[in-house]
């Protein structure tokens, strides 16, 4: 079975700086970090959330 070019980034809030997402992503095609607006429950709003490490 072929392995999965997939690695798992975490994603945290810009605002509270909270980890609130798992996603997966391929190192090969995106170089740069991920970036998404999703619902951060702490902030109990759409906030930037980008990927760390």
């Amino acid at each position: 079975m072929a392995k999965s070019k997939d690695t798992l980034a975490k994603m945290k809030c810009e605002v509270c700086k909270t980890v609130n997402y798992f996603t997966t992503r391929n190192k090969k095609k995106l170089k740069e970090k991920l970036e998404m607006k999703k619902h951060c429950p702490k902030c109990k709003v759409h906030t930037l959330h980008k990927e760390a490490k």
